[in-house]
């Protein structure tokens, strides 16, 4: 009992001792204990918005087609003997692309020549029989029907000239027409048979013709696109129309609206429209798949983000941003919002923004509303932590 009474105050001096060491070494640089389980504010890149004017404007995938696509057929039938263009190349309206064996119509012409002349001198003869048939009726030598039948004869005879003409103009236009030429300006197709085929009058497909210059961009906007734009479009609230190529470059020229479609199409919900822009170096060629850019007019006092900073929770879109609270901290606020579209890679916010506020656009997965963060504007360092000595 009197060892342990011994031991007992040294055992109570040390426990006092080593307590009052830690709580020394607990302190901070200002003299107090940080709060428990409390985090570091989490840095974060911020966006000062400002208002901004922007164009109301929507873009939507598109096909390119010819202006003009005509198919070429033959007006007359007969064997193909010659190709007379390069397929791929212009052609010029009037050209001569193919030409179909002449023989028989020229044949045709030939005949129709000689059943003229031929009945010219029918017609002579039957005029000098009602004439010498006139002197006989003036002394009564023959009857007045006699006479009536001549002179019915050589009016006869000269109808039937006039018949035979025609058909001599008809002969001669399908001789013309064995030379199928081309009826419009245009790069002309492929052949679609080869020479010495047999071609029928006005249904045989020789070939195409099509215009590129101008050339058509035909695309449909839907309805949730058409209220984007303002509502249903006409060729005059169209303000810009604008081509984006395959690469992601624009085309330089700008075109026009030359048809809108009167109605929605109820099978698809959508409006037709075809734009026409114009292609003289052919670098369009139809049936191209291109964007079509189409702004209606401007829209103030909106504000640019990126992407990234829009979130979607269950009453729709947010954003967070820096701001303080009562005690004066920063810290993180989810905001609602309203989003207009794109404009270039950037989202347009219609509302639920202030000029001035600081959007945050990264670390979004580890910030929550209210908690404490430390903004740094994107082309800045993130603030160095704040370490504390024992």
């Amino acid at each position: 009992m009197l060892i342990s009474r011994t031991i007992q105050p040294h055992r109570t001096l040390l426990v006092l001792a080593l307590g009052m060491a830690l709580a020394a070494c607990g302190k901070s640089s200002s003299g107090q204990a940080p709060a428990a389980g409390a985090m570091p504010p989490m840095p974060v890149t911020v966006q000062t918005v400002t208002a901004e004017t922007v164009p109301v404007q929507t873009e939507v995938v598109a096909q390119t087609e010819g202006a003009k696509q005509i198919e070429v057929r033959p007006r007359v039938g007969g064997i193909i003997l010659k190709r007379l263009y390069q397929e791929g190349e212009p052609v010029k309206a009037g050209q001569d692309m193919f030409l179909i064996d002449p023989v028989p119509f020229q044949l045709q012409v030939e005949q129709s020549k000689a059943l003229i002349a031929q009945q010219k001198a029918r017609i002579e003869q039957t005029a000098r029989e009602a004439q010498r048939l006139k002197g006989l009726l003036e002394t009564r030598s023959i009857s007045q029907r006699e006479y009536d039948n001549a002179a019915s004869d050589n009016a006869v005879a000269a109808a039937t000239l006039l018949q035979y003409q025609a058909q001599l103009r008809e002969a001669e236009l399908n001789l013309s027409y064995t030379h199928v030429k081309a009826p419009e300006s245009g790069i002309g197709g492929r052949f679609v048979l080869s020479e010495g085929a047999l071609a029928s009058a006005n249904t045989t497909l020789l070939s195409t013709i099509v215009q590129v210059s101008p050339i058509w961009v035909r695309f449909s906007l839907s309805e949730s696109e058409l209220l984007t734009l303002g509502g249903h479009l006409r060729p005059g609230r169209v303000q810009d129309v604008r081509l984006i190529l395959a690469d992601n470059t624009e085309y330089p020229q700008a075109g026009k609206i030359n048809f809108s479609a009167s109605q929605i199409d109820p099978a698809l919900g959508t409006q037709q429209l075809r734009a026409e822009f114009q292609n003289a170096d052919r670098a369009l060629l139809p049936g191209q798949f291109v964007r079509v850019r189409l702004t209606t007019g401007k829209r103030d006092g909106v504000y640019l983000i990126p992407q990234t900073a829009i979130l979607t929770g269950q009453q729709g879109k947010f954003v967070f941003v820096a701001e303080k609270d009562k005690e004066g901290k920063t810290i993180a606020a989810a905001r609602p919002i309203a989003a207009g579209g794109w404009f270039n890679d950037r989202w347009v916010v219609l509302n639920g923004l202030t000029a001035g506020d600081q959007v945050i656009t990264d670390n979004l997965i580890k910030v929550r509303p209210g908690a404490p963060v430390a903004p740094h504007a994107p082309d800045a360092a993130p603030p160095a932590a704040d370490k504390t000595k024992g």
